[in-house]
């Protein structure tokens, strides 16, 4: 399938693996790149510009295809050393970048001298028409179903993709909610040139997890997430468990008056806990809507194989006989 995305990314099919903490290490990357898509190493959860190089490399030595990096910007009392890490991404020839959170502007002139392309990760119109301005060279349009941080806004997929398709004129990913050929033909349909999955890659077989995280996303519903830290203005959408009932139930009791320091057991330091442990009721730990729609592990060769073989046959068989009625 040709889209902008497949053209600017030199990939073969348009699905991108999202940056996620602490599930972005080499052997996602490299499956996702491998079956056709883009892999993403997620450059913060790697800890330091040093064990980044490393990731990179090892990553390198799993594939030969194209494979990018995410650099999230949080804001934070000691953010992490942002110029380092961007050096060791363009030192090490790295030629794709998602950036995330804040805006990534002050780097863009460093990583458009490496050639680099960069995607950065929006949560409405408004921001993806600032990424647009400053240079990037796509956006990942995140609807309110995704995982992770999906704004304060609340406007799902059904309206937020056809609003961007009517504002942008950069290539765009549909992300949130993605699971299959579906969500790829609904996402081309509502004006995307892709989809960026991040949930659904987590339950393959490839994604170096817990087998309880796996297990927990087969079993899970649609209605099985919950939005922690609202009152702070940085909603996250994770899977419900113990740890994010209690945290809920701090902010019922606390109200305005919640600090972040209040959550911070149930949010702080969690991922590992989680993630390589499997330790499933330790807190907040980011989860699409799309936990629904997944019910197997699979190698990731074949999801995106299964993905793009129903989207064919969506568009060849039950759409163009439509026309033909």
């Amino acid at each position: 399938m040709k889209t902008r995305i497949t053209e600017l990314l030199g990939i073969k099919h348009p699905i991108v693996q999202g940056g996620m903490h602490f599930v972005g290490f080499a052997e996602l990357a490299a499956a996702v790149s491998s079956a056709g898509g883009l892999g993403i190493i997620t450059g913060l959860t790697q800890g330091t510009p040093e064990k980044l190089t490393a990731e990179i490399a090892r990553c390198r030595t799993m594939t030969d295809k194209p494979f990018g990096v995410n650099l999230t910007f949080l804001p934070s009392v000691n953010p992490p050393d942002y110029p380092a890490f961007m050096q060791a991404i363009i030192d090490s020839g790295v030629k794709i970048v998602e950036t995330a959170g804040n805006n990534p502007q002050r780097f863009l002139p460093a990583l458009k001298e490496a050639g680099i392309k960069v995607i950065h990760k929006c949560t409405s119109v408004r921001h993806a028409l600032k990424a647009e301005s400053i240079g990037c060279d796509a956006v990942s349009v995140d609807g309110f179903e995704c995982g992770g941080h999906p704004g304060e806004d609340d406007v799902p997929n059904f309206i937020l993709l056809p609003r961007a398709a009517e504002e942008l004129t950069v290539p765009f990913l549909a992300s949130g909610g993605m699971a299959n050929g579906r969500s790829l033909v609904a996402a081309l349909a509502m004006g995307a040139d892709g989809i960026n999955m991040g949930t659904r890659f987590m339950a393959t077989k490839e994604a170096p997890l817990h087998d309880n995280v796996k297990q927990a996303l087969v079993n899970a519903s649609e209605l099985d997430t919950r939005l922690i830290m609202r009152p702070l203005r940085n909603t996250e959408r994770v899977l419900t468990n113990a740890g994010v009932e209690r945290l809920l139930a701090k902010e019922r009791e606390l109200g305005a008056k919640i600090t972040f320091e209040d959550i911070a057991p149930e949010v702080a330091g969690v991922y590992p806990s989680v993630m390589i442990k499997g330790e499933m009721d330790a807190g907040g730990w980011s989860c699409g809507m799309v936990a629904g729609l997944i019910h197997d592990i699979p190698s990731v060769q074949e999801l995106i194989d299964r993905t793009m073989a129903e989207a064919t046959q969506i568009i060849r068989g039950r759409l163009e006989k439509m026309l033909d009625a």
